[in-house]
């Protein structure tokens, strides 16, 4: 259920009607969703006795920053893994390669997570922390899983440099 954080009058730049799509209170329990896992996790990793790393390498943060961006426009962007947005957002287009464009659709909390699935920049907080978590548990395995999406991220840049020389060379 959505809940509309202004008075009846429109606020500056929107409507009234745009005020009552937002889903605050499908935000709060994706908020809830986040904290709660991000706690679970820091209580269990302390009760396991394991220490956390005393420092992170700057080529692992670049790494893991990396994996972060391909992860997330995966899961918000990729062609494929519409199945997964699908319940939540619906196709209004393509965009350059096999990324889709979708906008979220419902009310409340599958709005919500509409907004989130659709939004690389969103979903970064949530993949961000994943990889971080798996670093401080398994840093070896979590390493290798962000050197292969890494590897997608360099060969998605170079492939877009090609284009680009591409057609500038042929004019």
């Amino acid at each position: 259920m959505a809940v509309n954080p202004l008075p009846e009058e429109s606020g500056p730049g929107g409507s009234a009607a745009e005020a009552e799509e937002v889903p605050l209170r499908g935000y709060a329990v994706l908020t809830g969703t986040y904290v709660t896992a991000t706690a679970l996790f820091a209580l269990g990793f302390r009760r396991s006795g394991r220490k956390l790393p005393a420092r992170v390498p700057p080529f692992d943060v670049l790494l893991l920053g990396a994996a972060t961006y391909k992860a997330s426009r995966l899961l918000a962007k990729d062609k494929i893994t519409s199945l997964v947005r699908a319940p939540f957002t619906r196709r209004t287009g393509t965009a350059s390669a096999s990324e889709v464009m979708e906008e979220p659709r419902g009310h409340g909390l599958r709005l919500a997570t509409g907004e989130l699935l659709a939004c690389p920049f969103c979903l970064a907080a949530w993949v961000g922390t994943s990889l971080v978590c798996g670093y401080a548990v398994a840093p070896r395995a979590t390493r290798l899983a962000a050197c292969g999406l890494g590897a997608i991220t360099l060969s998605d840049w170079l492939q877009y440099a090609w284009s680009i020389t591409q057609e500038r060379a042929e004019g």
